[in-house]
């Protein structure tokens, strides 16, 4: 169960509830008030808004939550840290969202080919706004989406090459290539919280080799 409010800054707050016991969750979100009305800030109820995720749910409601006396809104999905999460960790939403965001850059791209920009140029845009953008936290959610899904963010590649009318890097290599960069940073910090899910393997090429943990 995630619960989300703005106040002078964005906060969230994130609680495992087993056992069908929402206690410490909403003493969670009720210390949060407590400790903003101690330190001079006021929490926006209004803008507040609380996501369950909970796969065994039966057509049970749950209890709404409530702070200051002001009922928090309930929504299947909301924006956090620039990438949208649903409440069935389905990643429709935020691939819809990507892809609407990149194909209006990429009326930009048009308007820079009309006007004769140089190939390196192009490229240069592209990597930097709508690539970046297709990119973003790609690790993370794009291994979960659907066949359709990946075909609607590679079409924006496609596009984009031929308007540039050069080859660029597919979806599924820079996916590749930011995982492994990512591996790569969290086996370089013995502190990561993720260090010990990567488990050393023998091997006879002089190479390290890791195995990931789940």
């Amino acid at each position: 169960m995630t619960w989300k409010c703005n106040a002078c800054l964005n906060s969230t707050v994130v609680r495992l509830i087993s056992g069908g016991d929402k206690t410490t969750y909403r003493d969670e979100v009720q210390g949060l008030a407590k400790w903003c009305s101690g330190n001079n800030l006021t929490l926006n109820s209004s803008k507040a808004k609380e996501l369950i995720i909970d796969f065994q749910q039966k057509g049970a409601v749950p209890t709404p939550l409530y702070i200051n006396g002001d009922c928090v809104g309930r929504v299947p999905s909301f924006r956090f840290l620039g990438t949208h999460i649903s409440e069935d960790l389905s990643w429709t939403t935020n691939t819809m969202a990507v892809v609407k965001k990149v194909q209006q850059r990429i009326y930009f791209l048009r308007i820079l080919r009309k006007n004769n920009l140089q190939e390196k140029m192009l490229v240069s845009y592209y990597r930097s706004t709508i690539e970046s953008v297709l990119t973003y936290c790609i690790s993370t959610w794009y291994s979960s989406c659907s066949v359709a899904e990946r075909r609607a963010l590679q079409g924006v590649i496609n596009t984009a090459q031929k308007i540039i009318g050069c080859p660029l890097p597919c979806l599924e290599d820079l996916f590749s290539s930011r995982c492994i960069s990512r591996a790569a940073n969290i086996l370089k910090d013995t502190f990561h919280l993720g260090h010990h899910l990567f488990d050393l393997l023998p091997s006879g090429s002089g190479k390290q080799k890791y195995r990931l943990i789940f």
